[in-house]
């Protein structure tokens, strides 16, 4: 008799709004950007890169609730695909921008995770200003300081009467979407792996409006990346159940949550909420 597999959980998240715009681009040039240990994968003859803005809502650690001011952000990543020696395939991130300092400070001290903070504005425009009725229109802006600088403003249409679908078995939405492990490394350059648990995404073909970027420009150049995406779906997102990061190859065993709190106290009341103050965050919780 076959036993349901148990998760070690570090805590829970919702992604939202999330449109993933990805380019094809040589593994040539995504290699200095990522360690040793993990191969580039390619689909159709090519590595891809891909940029991927969303809504992060009621972000929690598994012994907390969400938080008012700390729970709820923007965040975009540049990321590509990779396959470790053991085999498993997972995200490298490049780099990862929040409108929250709270956040950002959790991320990259926890998980190892290059985050950064930005500026970011989620709009949703949907007037009878909009371009027709029966489209979506979702838009993305973004400043980041850290040197080097960099921004973005993207807009896509979403067609209504589309009825979202799964990714097919073996499809490029597949090898773009479905991917559950991330990979990063420590201080030390160890590698750690974490895994996160949701169902598979539902998503619908997305036109794009305008995208104007240079977040790419610090990982292939400032001209790879101006023409249009060559691949754009949009997902209303998805319910994230998040396991925590251990050392590659290893494979969780506690069967219950984590014994005890993998994030930093502040998540326990909203007494740092007035770090992230300087965040600009237009997104209503639904």
């Amino acid at each position: 008799m076959q036993t349901k597999q148990k998760i070690r959980i570090a805590g829970y998240q919702q992604w939202r709004d999330l449109t993933f715009l990805h380019w094809r681009v040589s593994a040539e040039s995504l290699r200095p950007g990522i360690p040793n240990s993990l191969e580039i994968e390619e689909f159709d003859g090519t590595a891809w890169l891909g940029l991927v803005p969303f809504s992060m809502q009621r972000i929690r650690p598994w012994w907390s609730p969400a938080v008012p001011g700390i729970s709820w952000f923007l965040e975009t990543n540049l990321r590509t695909y990779v396959r470790s020696r053991s085999g498993e395939s997972g995200v490298w991130f490049f780099s990862l921008v929040a409108n929250s300092r709270v956040a950002v400070a959790v991320a990259r001290t926890v998980w190892n995770l290059p985050y950064y903070f930005a500026r970011l504005i989620l709009e949703r425009p949907d007037s009878p200003a909009a371009e027709a009725p029966a489209q979506r229109i979702v838009a993305y802006r973004g400043l980041s300081r850290r040197n080097p600088s960099a921004e973005y403003d993207i807009g896509i249409a979403v067609d209504r009467n589309e009825t979202p679908a799964v990714a097919l078995p073996g499809s490029l939405e597949e090898f773009l979407v479905e991917r559950y492990t991330l990979f990063a490394q420590g201080r030390r350059q160890e590698p750690f792996s974490g895994r996160v648990h949701h169902p598979p995404y539902t998503f619908r073909t997305a036109r794009v409006i305008c995208c104007r970027e240079t977040l790419t420009a610090s990982i292939i150049g400032p001209t790879a990346t101006r023409r249009p995406p060559d691949h754009v779906v949009f997902s209303d997102g998805v319910d994230v159940t998040v396991s925590p990061l251990t050392i590659s190859g290893r494979s969780p065993t506690i069967l219950e949550p984590l014994t005890k709190p993998p994030w930093p106290r502040c998540f326990e009341s909203g007494r740092d909420a007035r770090k992230s103050d300087e965040a600009t965050h237009v997104v209503e919780e639904r």
